[in-house]
């Protein structure tokens, strides 16, 4: 199986669990693609193979997790900041599967999370008048030292704040896209196939069927 591993600390119980079963042999023949610096060292300490989309191609799953996901299995991802790289390994599986707890389900996408968008660092004060105008409150994401966040990709994030939610994402998502500058956007819309939803009363899952 080739098998993209996503960025997050329930991702990281994932990669454990991942790791013993190839270490102890349950699971063979597998190659992982990992969407982050992190993701990356972790695997390759539990002894996970690890290649490349280059190398590779398409994927048959992805496991990652989410900041928020709406009713129709929208997602808001990348305050882990790997959104990127998140997105383009996504985009190239065949089933992509986000585990949350039920504190990430919403009935609007930005109403607990921000939208992290990534840019270029060039000119990068000159987009946040533009994210207002789109009714947000943007904010240079920063690191514990107050210095601003880059990503692995060497971007900053402005992490996006809208106060009654998105209402649109899909026009959001197409005006960000089309903003010179602007590398990604954390919306994943219409990508998941799949979200296991874990809460006080057990597990359940969520399918984009309605299942």
């Amino acid at each position: 199986m080739r098998l993209g591993l996503g960025t997050g600390s329930t991702v990281a119980h994932f990669l454990r669990h991942l790791g013993a079963r190839v270490a102890c042999g349950d699971l063979v023949d597998i190659v992982g693609v990992p969407t982050s610096i992190r993701t990356e060292q972790a695997a390759r300490a539990l002894g996970i193979p690890l290649g490349t989309l280059g190398e590779l191609g398409s994927l048959d799953l992805t496991v990652d997790g989410a900041d928020e996901v709406d009713p129709a299995l929208n997602l808001i991802k990348g305050l882990g900041g790997a959104l990127l790289r998140e997105k383009m390994v996504a985009q190239a599986s065949d089933r992509f599967v986000v585990i949350v707890d039920d504190a990430k389900l919403v009935s609007r996408l930005g109403t607990r999370a921000p939208v992290p968008v990534e840019v270029v660092t060039f000119e990068c004060e000159s987009h946040m008048r533009w994210f207002e105008a789109l009714g947000a409150e943007p904010k240079v994401r920063r690191d514990e030292a107050g210095d601003a966040y880059l990503t692995d990709n060497g971007h900053l994030v402005v992490d996006c704040h809208f106060v009654k939610g998105v209402p649109d994402p899909l026009e959001l998502e197409s005006r960000l896209s089309g903003r010179a500058g602007v590398v990604e956007s954390g919306l994943f819309l219409d990508m998941a196939d799949e979200v296991v939803v874990a809460g006080a009363g057990g597990v359940r899952r969520m399918t984009r069927r309605g299942g």
